[in-house]
């Protein structure tokens, strides 16, 4: 299971047990998009090849609000 917790600079990442951050300019870079319009299932699919998604996907905006 991986573990995505938001800020407003990035996210902190818990993946097959190992811990890292990727910076907000990575993750824009990475998708096209401005980081808070990115969402919580956008940045799974960078993290995992095949991520098993679940719920409603959530823009960064609206989970940091």
């Amino acid at each position: 299971m991986t573990v995505l917790s938001f800020d407003d600079k990035g996210v902190d990442v818990v993946y097959e047990s190992t811990e890292f951050r990727m910076e907000k300019a990575l993750i824009e870079e990475a998708t096209g998009k401005n980081y808070p319009e990115v969402t919580d299932h956008e940045v799974l699919k960078l993290v995992e090849e095949n991520p098993a998604l679940s719920g409603e996907p959530r823009r960064i905006e609206d989970i940091l609000a």
